[in-house]
């Protein structure tokens, strides 16, 4: 599927619960979300060894994590995309957990994209989010 065609179909999914003008207010934050979990897929597990390596040691595992994950964000979650997106009945409460598990930077930019608000959303128009993401598909593959 081209991205074209998997925006459209994402739009004609949204459309009825959603304006025209609203649809980058879903689209755009789970790209962003996609694209980070793919970034922090190679180094996952040592990012995860890590921050149990430091949790209860009373110092700040933050720069660890970073050089672990070898860029300027992390993500402490044993989660990734693909298994949040698998487990159906709890999509939801994962979404928010997984974000949540990242480095403050990160949160900040779904904060600002009023992301949670979104999910929400999504959840009570019984639309995707709740129920099937099979929509978010095109994102999982690795082009």
């Amino acid at each position: 599927m081209s991205l074209s065609s998997f925006i459209w179909s994402v739009a004609d999914l949204l459309r009825g619960d959603y304006k025209q003008s609203e649809y980058g207010k879903v689209i755009l934050p789970f790209t962003v979300l996609r694209r980070m979990d793919c970034v922090l897929e190679e180094t996952k597990k040592a990012v995860l060894a890590e921050f149990d390596a430091r949790r209860n040691t009373g110092v700040n595992p933050e720069p660890f994590l970073l050089r672990k994950a070898k860029q300027s964000f992390y993500n402490t979650s044993p989660m990734d995309m693909k298994t949040l997106m698998g487990d159906q009945d709890h999509i939801k409460e994962n979404l928010y957990s997984y974000i949540q598990a990242f480095s403050p930077s990160v949160r900040d930019i779904f904060e600002r994209f009023d992301f949670y608000t979104q999910i929400d959303r999504l959840a009570k128009c019984g639309l995707p989010c709740s129920t099937d993401l099979d929509f978010l598909s095109p994102l999982f593959s690795h082009s």
